[in-house]
């Protein structure tokens, strides 16, 4: 398995929409072990294939206590969301930045698995955030979006500061 580089924000491909995944082939069974390896590494709970400059439509994700659990999902879609959640998130594409976003708690979610089977299945809590987050980023959104012009303003300032100090 190889550790692959985390784009960070504003790298433009995170604002691009990733194109479907047609079929499982062995380079992608590659990307998926390669992306869970760099996701554990980082630490995180998830990562969409934009955040390794790969513009196609794969998250992985573990949200277990143990980090034991990895989830695959292809071209992933939610296709049903009720109540309401909120939750402090952060991103690896933007290392040191947490803001708390209001999201649907409960979400039927279909895609593909790693084998390439449709698969459909029901996410609440931290796993619903979390398929909603990295699947956002699919789409050429981030979690900062999701807030107000002046909290969102406030976030992209303190990335800034914090990629100075960095340098």
């Amino acid at each position: 398995m190889e550790k692959l580089d985390i784009v960070l924000y504003p790298e433009a491909g995170l604002r691009e929409v990733c194109a479907p995944i047609a079929e499982m082939n062995d380079s992608l069974d590659k990307l998926i072990d390669d992306m869970l390896y760099t996701m554990y590494d980082a630490p995180g709970i998830g990562l969409a294939a934009p955040q390794v400059a790969v513009q196609q439509r794969l998250i992985v994700m573990d949200v277990s206590e143990k980090g034991n659990e990895p989830i695959v999902l292809m071209n992933p879609e939610v296709v049903q969301s009720a109540g309401k959640i909120t939750w402090e998130e952060g991103c690896l594409s933007m290392p040191g930045i947490y803001a708390t976003i209001k999201r649907p708690s409960d979400i039927l979610v279909r895609g593909m698995d790693r084998d390439g089977k449709q698969i459909e299945f029901e996410a609440s809590e931290l796993l619903a955030v979390c398929i909603q987050h990295e699947i956002d980023h699919l789409d050429g959104k981030m979690f900062i979006d999701h807030l107000s012009g002046l909290k969102r303003t406030r976030a992209l300032q303190q990335f800034r500061k914090l990629m100075e100090q960095k340098e």
